[in-house]
């Protein structure tokens, strides 16, 4: 998803401030300024925005290419007076805004008046404590504590990871075993959490586990691609709690510390088979954890949650999200990209282009400046390649390279004939001969660093044993086994071997 979408969705879906998107690295404060006003000026509704491809939307936001500058000269109250005058009993907001305005007729409208505050806020004293809105956030975190599970057959002993989730307005806790804390687990986890909900809310707020965050400064957040890429299915922002802050996820550590008394405690004593077996035990207890009355309130976790909670959450996608990851790779001479051994076509067009490639256990999926332009069923086995024919130029004529068989053949040619064998089995091996384009130059370059003869000796040796592969070519070359290949095929030679004019030792004794 490109930037602006990004920021868009973020301000928009996952009611952000510009501050917070600043802070997750999206972009700076002012560019999420400068986005949010051209694309209220433009008319456009957010889910149309988010649906638009890239270039089109760019259009809608920055016709004349010019840099947008909000300015304003209204005037800001003395927060300060604000702030303790709000301190009184009885004291309101809209009160207060109101004196504002009449000192200040062009001052800021009531919306501004509240979002500046807020600020100020924060700012003032950033760990007072939060006020938690209904839908608006979810608490996620693995327990400290974790159940043993005995493998049946081996008698190994693994420990399972317990997940925590908790609702923030009515503290509606769901939890699930798993067997590492790894993000694909971790995912799985928060699929079976909304499902649990039977929704999403505005913002998830994990802690900063390594399968959620990569890295968290007080300027900038970078998140894990695949746990940034659930929240864009979803349509939730993910907002990891500061380091060393635990009243940012205050709801999470209370929800940890009452499963552990409540549900892992009472299950100490019982011995597990594997995570299944463990859930169910969990499951169990869990409507009793929820049912019970919280004394401070007067009501349970499940009477807030159908109070508060439900009526205010986004509906679920019709699937679940699919764990998959990202790389960013460049499309060689062939108009492939390398995944794990595996090559995926591209259309010839983008030779050269860095794309973003998204894959899953099932699936590839190929993308170029946030469009996709190519999906492939994931390789089953090392060293297949999947080519579609849409993909290929006509002829495989190639306007940017000028490499083709003939000429590979001919270099090889010139070396010897077993290094032209050999050119042609790679070329052969692969789905088309243009796959093996790469590996033949490759390994034909070798020449002008070890020699013809050299080159030719081992690609002999390299047809004998049937490797094809580059790096294994090179490392013959590099500790010069060929030379035991070419002495072991002289001291082996019949013909000289029974020679009639060569005498044997015993004959000198």
């Amino acid at each position: 998803m490109s930037t602006v979408k990004e920021v868009l969705r973020l301000k928009y879906l996952g009611d952000l401030s510009n501050r917070n998107i600043e802070t997750l690295g999206i972009a700076s404060k002012s560019a999420v300024s400068n986005f949010t006003a051209r694309f209220e000026k433009s008319g456009l509704e957010i889910n149309e925005a988010l649906a638009m491809k890239e270039q089109q939307l760019l259009a809608q936001l920055f016709p004349e290419l010019k840099q947008y500058r909000c300015k304003t000269d209204k005037p800001h109250p003395d927060w300060n007076y604000i702030h303790t005058e709000l301190s009184k009993k009885g004291m309101t907001r809209s009160l207060l805004w109101e004196e504002y305005k009449e000192e200040y007729p062009n001052g800021y409208g009531y919306t501004q008046f509240k979002e500046y505050y807020n600020r100020y806020k924060k700012r003032l004293n950033p760990s007072m404590r939060q006020i938690h809105y209904a839908g608006d956030k979810l608490f996620v975190d693995f327990s400290g504590l974790t159940v043993p599970t005995v493998d049946a057959v081996s008698g190994e002993v693994k420990k399972a990871q317990i997940f925590v989730s908790v609702l923030g307005a009515s503290g509606y806790t769901f939890v699930h075993a798993v067997m590492s804390q790894s993000t694909e687990d971790f995912i799985e986890c928060h699929n079976k959490a909304f499902a649990f909900y039977g929704g999403v809310t505005n913002q998830v707020v994990p802690d900063n586990l390594k399968a959620a965050v990569i890295s968290h400064t007080r300027s900038k957040i970078v998140l894990n691609e695949s746990y940034s890429d659930m929240g864009r299915h979803y349509g939730v922002a993910i907002v990891p709690a500061r380091p060393y802050h635990p009243q940012d996820k205050s709801k999470a550590e209370l929800g940890v510390k009452g499963i552990q008394r409540w549900i892992l405690m009472k299950l100490r004593h019982r011995t597990f088979f594997d995570v299944n077996e463990l859930n169910d035990a969990i499951a169990s207890l869990l409507d009793a954890y929820n049912n019970k009355v919280v004394r401070r309130l007067g009501k349970s976790r499940t009477e807030l949650f159908e109070t508060l909670d439900r009526a205010a959450l986004h509906p679920l996608r019709d699937k679940a999200y699919v764990y998959r990851e990202h790389k960013r790779m460049t499309v060689n001479i062939d108009y492939h990209i390398e995944l794990e051994g595996n090559g995926y076509s591209v259309p010839y067009t983008y030779l050269g282009k860095k794309v973003d490639v998204w894959y899953s256990r099932h699936k590839v999926s190929i993308s170029y400046q946030g469009e996709v332009i190519a999906v492939h069923s994931r390789a089953t086995h090392s060293h297949q390649d999947s080519t579609l024919k849409a993909h290929m130029p006509p002829e495989h004529q190639y306007q940017y390279e000028k490499w083709n068989p003939g000429r590979i053949l001919s270099w090889a040619q010139s070396i010897g004939k077993e290094t032209a064998a050999l050119m042609k089995e790679i070329m052969q091996h692969r789905s088309h001969p243009v796959r093996g384009y790469k590996s033949c130059m490759a390994v034909l370059n070798f020449s002008k660093s070890y020699g013809d003869e050299a080159l030719e000796l081992t690609c002999t040796k390299a047809r004998k044993l049937g490797i094809r592969s580059v790096s294994s070519i090179e490392s013959i070359l590099k500790r010069k086994t060929y030379v035991e290949t070419m002495e072991q095929n002289v001291a082996n030679n019949t013909l000289f071997n029974r020679h009639e004019n060569l005498r044997d030792s015993g004959i000198y004794r």
